[in-house]
């Protein structure tokens, strides 16, 4: 296929090793797989490095049409790697840089214009909590947690938490989620709007593929500026999301998935994208 996308009879596998995580590339799904060198998937400052430099590298790469954020282990995040802190306010800075280098990558992920899913079968607090609500579409697994947790060490929130979390369930839910800090199992998650579906038993790591290759095999960038305007309407005024909405679509007339998209409307066949 064009660009060096591969047919789906022709798999292959490109593997980007890290100390904290794994890049597993296959047919324009990248598939970023957090294993922490701490115990319980806990965020370090060279995760968060990576972490940083994967987001940006991916959401800039065309050849990449989906990331898949997920984990190794029963922890897709368990907060920061306590053990490195001193409990007092020489962690100030610690924590100030922990975040900051955390932030660049929550960043990264939140304004690429790829798709981006995530899958947790397992426990997310803490920061991991808040990695848990970045991507665009999040599968659960039946043995998954939400817990915030910042307070039950007497600390607030970071990661794009406190700026998620109110768009997602809306402001008085979030307040009850932040103060009475109790886990959410994955039904509760859904119903919330915390999460977009439950895998069933045993089926956690193919329905996460299949959600993951339902996107990329649609027209990503039309998909990706979808999003965009989503996120981008808490900040404009209706006039100027209405002046956003039409120079998207013009641009989007000028890929070749539209063109493919118009042919097989008025054809037969179901269209073939290619992501641009």
């Amino acid at each position: 296929m064009d660009k060096g996308y591969v047919r789906r009879d022709e798999p292959t596998t490109c593997m980007s090793t890290y100390e904290n995580l794994s890049v597993d590339r296959d047919d324009g799904v990248a598939t970023v797989t957090l294993e922490s060198s701490a115990g319980r998937n806990a965020l370090t400052l060279e995760m968060a490095n990576e972490l940083a430099s994967v987001a940006s590298t991916l959401g800039d790469d065309p050849e990449v049409r989906c990331i898949v954020l997920t984990h190794e282990g029963p922890f897709f995040g368990s907060g920061a790697d306590l053990s490195q802190l001193e409990g007092d306010a020489a962690d100030a800075p610690r924590l100030r840089e922990l975040a900051s280098r955390a932030h660049e990558a929550i960043v990264h992920f939140h304004r690429t214009e790829t798709p981006v899913v995530g899958g947790v079968n397992g426990t997310a607090a803490g920061i991991g909590f808040s990695f848990a609500l970045i991507p665009d579409l999040l599968v659960l697994g039946e043995d998954a947690t939400l817990q915030f947790a910042y307070p039950s060490i007497g600390l607030t929130g970071d990661g794009g938490s406190t700026f998620f979390l109110p768009r997602l369930v809306g402001l008085r839910t979030a307040k009850e989620i932040v103060l009475r800090d109790e886990p959410i199992g994955p039904e509760e998650a859904v119903a919330l709007g915390l999460a977009t579906e439950v895998a069933p038993a045993g089926e956690f790591d193919e329905r996460l593929e299949e959600v993951a290759t339902e996107l990329a095999d649609g027209p990503t960038q039309a998909l990706g500026a979808l999003t965009r305007l989503l996120t981008d309407s808490y900040a404009h005024g209706l006039e100027s999301h209405l002046a956003a909405e039409a120079d998207a679509l013009a641009d989007a007339a000028r890929t070749e998935d539209y063109e493919r998209g118009l042919e097989a409307f008025f054809g037969d066949d179901e269209p073939e994208f290619v992501g641009r």
